[in-house]
């Protein structure tokens, strides 16, 4: 009862006029005259950049804590969307995008965190593996949030997808802290795009990006200050600012607005499937770059994850004659 008021409260607050052509309710349509295999052709090329990003951050964990990088990565990306899009956050100032926009970048703070906290304890393939299982979790978040039935397709993708990331993560009988760390942050990640799923398709997607970027940036800024030490002032090489600027612009900002906009334009099913392709590239530049060994146990489980994802998403439809 709870979380229908609190989206029947959000609903019924005011909000400004949003464009035709950014909403995303209704028949698909793209932003402009895009079409939809525009955006799940972004989408894959999302989901390459940041299969590579996870061996980038991996080697700047070494030299920044996990908040400070993660304020490196937000703040300037909210202030590139405030210089962007400065006309529509003004205009759609007010309660109802606020608390989706602010709630968004709640998720996605918990999110990355728990996923960069999870990357300096684990392997970047692993951590790549894990993080994608939030496009199984995403059928069983939207029940909760929307009341969608869950099927047996959904039930019989879990249980592989399960028995994919006990090959992937577990040692013997042990599991690593980090693996733990980013299946919740796998967790937060899901919430976030069902939230976005949800509200994306009639609000300005733009603008509640906008307050998402700055939540995440205001967050982890305060955390980096208050639980934190300060690099040095030598930390700061050219090498290291030009691979911010990189996760920041590409990863971050570019990243993740294509992310929202494409899910208010192109079916949910769809999206996160293109999206689980993170997972893959992920393990190839880790292999590619970092000699990270791809040993038949983690192509298993990876297997087990990817068939899961693809049960849950097309139910195996191609397989069955018309």
């Amino acid at each position: 009862m709870a979380e229908m008021t609190l989206q029947q409260t959000i609903e019924s607050m005011d909000d400004a006029p949003v464009a035709r052509e950014d909403r995303g309710a209704g028949e698909l349509r793209g932003a402009g005259a895009r079409s939809p295999l525009f955006w799940k052709v972004m989408l894959v090329a999302m989901a390459l950049m940041w299969g590579f990003s996870f061996f980038v951050m991996k080697d700047i964990l070494d030299t920044l804590p996990t908040f400070m990088l993660l304020a490196c990565r937000f703040v300037p990306a909210a202030l590139i969307m405030l210089a962007l899009f400065f006309g529509r956050v003004h205009a759609h100032l007010n309660r109802r995008n606020l608390l989706v926009g602010l709630g968004m970048g709640v998720l996605m703070w918990g999110a990355y965190a728990l996923q960069t906290l999870g990357l300096a304890e684990t392997t970047a393939g692993k951590n790549a593996f894990l993080t994608g299982t939030y496009c199984i979790l995403v059928p069983f978040i939207s029940y909760f949030v929307t009341h969608e039935p869950l099927t047996r397709y959904n039930v019989g993708a879990a249980v592989l997808c399960l028995a994919g990331i006990a090959l992937v993560a577990l040692d013997s009988v042990s599991v690593n802290v980090g693996d733990l760390l980013t299946l919740a942050g796998a967790v937060f990640f899901a919430l976030q795009m069902a939230v976005v799923a949800r509200y994306g398709r009639s609000m300005d997607i733009n603008v509640i990006t906008f307050w998402m970027f700055l939540a995440v940036g205001v967050l982890s800024l305060a955390t980096s200050l208050v639980a934190e030490p300060m690099p040095a002032a030598s930390t700061w090489t050219p090498q290291l600012l030009a691979t911010l600027a990189f996760l920041a612009v590409f990863c971050t900002c570019v990243g993740l607005l294509v992310q929202n906009v494409a899910l208010a334009h192109v079916p949910s099913s769809t999206g996160s499937l293109l999206l689980s392709m993170e997972s893959p590239s992920g393990v190839f530049f880790s292999v590619l770059f970092a000699g990270e060994m791809l040993t038949p146990r983690l192509v298993a489980g990876f297997a087990l994850i990817f068939v899961s994802v693809v049960l849950s998403e097309t139910h195996f439809s191609f397989l069955r004659r018309k």
